[in-house]
């Protein structure tokens, strides 16, 4: 085989790789449900984000429950979450 040969031959692996790639992104995609913000879940330190004035952001919040602090839950279950302060809210709440 001559290097013209090859070159051919990784072009074709590299397009089938990409091809495969791009066919199987949307497919994992849909396999994720969808999330939302859930504030007044997250135990201390638990929280995906947003914990408040003061912190950076993921794994920030103070207190369990805190409610500036959210973490994501399975789109349309947050306001059913019971915790010991009271349910979850999709928008901050004073706790």
């Amino acid at each position: 085989m001559n290097s013209q040969s090859i070159a051919r031959i990784a072009g074709l692996a590299l397009t089938a790789g990409v091809a495969t790639t791009m066919v199987a992104s949307p497919a994992a995609a849909q396999k994720r449900p969808a999330m939302e913000k859930c504030y007044g879940v997250a135990k201390a330190g638990e929280n995906d984000c947003a914990a408040g004035p003061g912190t950076s952001c993921a794994g920030t919040s103070t207190r369990d429950y805190q409610g500036n602090a959210w973490k994501l839950v399975k789109k349309g279950t947050c306001e059913t979450i019971q915790t010991p302060k009271g349910k979850g809210s999709l928008t901050a709440i004073k706790r």
